[in-house]
C-alpha cells in the first residue's frame, strides 16, 4: 500500500508556461530600465509560443533590432532564473495536495536549476506543505532525473520502501524510469497545456490521468488511509 506520495512541480503542480511568462515580463522590465528596449517580453512570448526554445532571447534582440546586446545573454538568463516568479497552483492540485495531507507524508522531487527551482517552491506555497522538496541539482552532476538518486533520498528520509512510494509527474522522458526502477507507483499527469503534453507514455507510467483530479481515483486502491 502506498504510504507516501512524492510530486514533480513543473507541469505538474503548475503549467510551467506560467514560470516562463513571469521570467520574460521580469527580464523584459529589466530590459527596458537597464537598456532602453521595449516590447521584450511580448516578443519573447510570441517566440515561445511558436514553439522556439533554448535560444528564445538571441532570438528575441535579434528581431528587436538590438543584435548589439548579445553579450547581455547571460545576465538576461541569471535575471531569469533568479526572479521571483508569479507562479499559483493550479486548482486540481492544491485540492489534490490538501486532499492527501492529512492522510500521506507529501514530498517533491523536482529538476532544473537550484535557485529556479525553490523560488518556484516558495511562490506556489509548497515550502512546510511537502517535505522533504528536492532540487536534483544540488545532489551533484549526474544526479537529475532519470537517476534514481534522489527517489533513494526520499525513501530514506520518509523511512519507505519503493512499492510504498508513488510518484506524480509530467514527463515520460525523465521522469518515470528512476522511481519504476525502484517499485514505486507512476502516475503520469498529460495536462492540456503542458510542455510534454504530445509525448506518449512508456511501460514506465502505471495510470496516466489529465488531472490530477482524477488521481483520487488511481488511489483509492493503493492508499492505506490514516
Amino acid at each position: 500500500m502506498i504510504q507516501c506520495a512524492v510530486f514533480d512541480i513543473d507541469d505538474t503542480l503548475y503549467l510551467e508556461r506560467d514560470y516562463v511568462h513571469s521570467g520574460f515580463k521580469a527580464v523584459g522590465a529589466w530590459m527596458e530600465s537597464e537598456w532602453g528596449v521595449d516590447g521584450f517580453a511580448d516578443a519573447a512570448w510570441a517566440l515561445f509560443l511558436s514553439g522556439r526554445r533554448g535560444n528564445v532571447f538571441d532570438l528575441t534582440l535579434a528581431a528587436l533590432g538590438r543584435g548589439d546586446l548579445q553579450a547581455q545573454v547571460p545576465a538576461m538568463v541569471d535575471y531569469y532564473r533568479e526572479h521571483t516568479p508569479h507562479i499559483t497552483l493550479l486548482p486540481d492540485a492544491a485540492d489534490t495536495l490538501a486532499w492527501l495531507r492529512p492522510h500521506l507524508p507529501l514530498a517533491a522531487i523536482t529538476d532544473g536549476p537550484a535557485a529556479s527551482q525553490q523560488r518556484k517552491a516558495h511562490a506556489l506555497g509548497l515550502v512546510g506543505l511537502l517535505d522533504p522538496i528536492v532540487c536534483t541539482a544540488e545532489l551533484g552532476p549526474g544526479n537529475s532525473k532519470p537517476s534514481p538518486a534522489a527517489f533513494v533520498l526520499v525513501q530514506d528520509a520518509l523511512a519507505a520502501s519503493g512499492s510504498q512510494c508513488l510518484y506524480v509527474a509530467d514527463n515520460p522522458g525523465k521522469d518515470f524510469a528512476g522511481p519504476k526502477a525502484l517499485g514505486w507507483l507512476t502516475v503520469r499527469v498529460r495536462r492540456e497545456g503542458s510542455l510534454h503534453e504530445s509525448v506518449h507514455s512508456g511501460d514506465d507510467v502505471d495510470h496516466e490521468s489529465p488531472s490530477l483530479a482524477a488521481l483520487r481515483g488511481i488511489l483509492e486502491a493503493h492508499i492505506e488511509w490514516q
